[in-house]
């Protein structure tokens, strides 16, 4: 849904029938997991141990389909944006440490752990 006066947008993945909550958990292993598609509604909440990050859904939580990669990408983004914004050394330096570790990551040199929890049962990780 994209509303052209305003710019609201929302998105979401929902089931046509009811489903039971669902908790998914994936370890990746190497640069070909990053192909594995992650589908997460509004409604979940994503884990990522290794990096003790969690994207936890708020009202204007949106759903998205994307892959291993993507979903790093987006946590890239938003620590690239609290390095750049701040000017405490001990915040850069904690995100310039987590950005190595997602670049690890997605060159298969760091295994991690991906848990995705989804009250509604409408996220997945689809290998």
């Amino acid at each position: 849904m994209n509303c052209s006066s305003c710019n609201y947008k929302k998105s979401d993945v929902e089931a046509a029938t009811q489903k039971e909550p669902a908790k998914y958990t994936i370890e990746t292993n190497s640069e070909d997991d990053m192909k594995i598609r992650v589908v997460k509604s509004s409604r979940a909440t994503v884990k990522i141990p290794t990096l003790r990050m969690t994207m936890t859904p708020g009202p204007a939580s949106i759903g998205f389909i994307s892959n291993i990669e993507g979903l790093l990408n987006n946590f890239e983004k938003i620590i690239e944006s609290q390095r750049d914004e701040t000017e405490d050394p001990k915040i850069k330096k904690s995100a310039k440490n987590l950005l190595k570790k997602i670049r690890k990551i997605k060159y298969g040199d760091l295994s991690c752990k991906i848990v995705i929890e989804d009250p509604s049962g409408n996220s997945a990780i689809i290998l």
